[in-house]
């Protein structure tokens, strides 16, 4: 009887999980592999007080894009402005530097990108924000940022949006051959729009 029983909520929890990702859903053929947060038990209440390594992946059209993280919480602090100044570079999570890898060469901002792994930092304002990827991804938060090994900045306007209590990332695929890189927190997300050819 208690076999069963565990077996039958076993199985609730793998269909619940499958329920709660409907961005797994596959349409070209690629592998997608998204917003893994550890620890990966939503059945887990989140206590961790630190912010926790985190990765979202997802291969369009043959393209893997991967972003590499560590995913502070609210925990009802004043994220914007207080926590995380305006108008300063921010590391766009916690520890060491966000790091974007795209296996093809790709385009942001308007430029020509080539293929490899980046640091993905912000310059957060009250009206726009400004994105900035640079050479050094391997890096602690920004304490050794240097403006001169930036690749490339764009303006993208934050929206605002339901509570997010732990800064998350997601890849949505836009198109054929583009996609927007979404980072969301708190009451705000901000969509970084990338392609290829």
């Amino acid at each position: 009887m208690f076999k069963t029983i565990l077996l039958s909520c076993c199985a609730a929890m793998i269909m619940l999980a499958a329920c709660e990702n409907p961005g797994s859903a596959n349409t070209s053929g690629d592998t997608i592999v998204q917003n893994t947060i550890k620890p990966t038990n939503k059945t887990i209440k989140d206590t961790a007080r630190k912010s926790i390594p985190a990765t979202a992946s997802r291969r369009v059209n043959g393209n893997l894009l991967t972003v590499n993280y560590h995913s502070p919480a609210v925990r009802g602090r004043i994220i914007w402005g207080g926590l995380v100044p305006y108008d300063q570079v921010w590391v766009t999570g916690a520890h060491m530097a966000t790091s974007l890898e795209v296996q093809k060469d790709f385009k942001m901002g308007g430029k020509k990108i080539p293929a490899g792994k980046y640091a993905l930092f912000t310059i957060p304002g009250q009206q726009e924000w400004i994105v900035i990827l640079n050479k050094n991804w391997e890096q602690h938060l920004a304490d050794e940022y240097d403006a001169a090994q930036d690749v490339v900045r764009m303006n993208v306007k934050p929206q605002q949006s339901a509570h997010q209590e732990r800064l998350m990332y997601e890849i949505d695929q836009t198109g054929e051959n583009k996609c927007m890189l979404i980072m969301r927190w708190e009451k705000l997300r901000i969509g970084i729009p990338l392609s290829w050819n």
